[in-house]
């Protein structure tokens, strides 16, 4: 399954907190780039049938079922460096990624 650090969800909470409505986060993999995928984004509004919901303290990332063999195993993360700050995916399924950093290719 899908680990969160202890930033991560820090920083669920406080969007979820700061948006005022939700569930949490939604994260995926679209076919994309130069090296095949590249990770989604975005609000949890709802959860539906293809969905998997993963919760650690409280809180929740919801998946799609289809991208779920792509992020098994993988640590969300959530980093500061400098003025920039991001998710940071630490995915062990992810054999290489383009020179961008934007897309990666998996053994899956």
């Amino acid at each position: 399954m899908i680990k969160l650090t202890d930033s991560a969800v820090k920083r669920i909470h406080d969007i979820v907190e700061k948006r005022g409505s939700g569930i949490g986060l939604r994260i995926g993999v679209v076919e994309s780039g130069c090296s095949g995928y590249s990770y989604a984004l975005d609000y949890a509004e709802s959860v539906s049938d293809d969905d998997v919901v993963i919760e650690q303290d409280e809180a929740k990332v919801v998946i799609d079922k289809k991208s779920l063999p792509i992020l098994d195993e993988m640590e969300l993360d959530f980093v500061k460096e400098g003025l920039n700050q991001s998710f940071k995916f630490n995915n062990p399924n992810a054999v290489s990624s383009c020179g961008c950093g934007e897309s990666f290719s998996t053994t899956k």
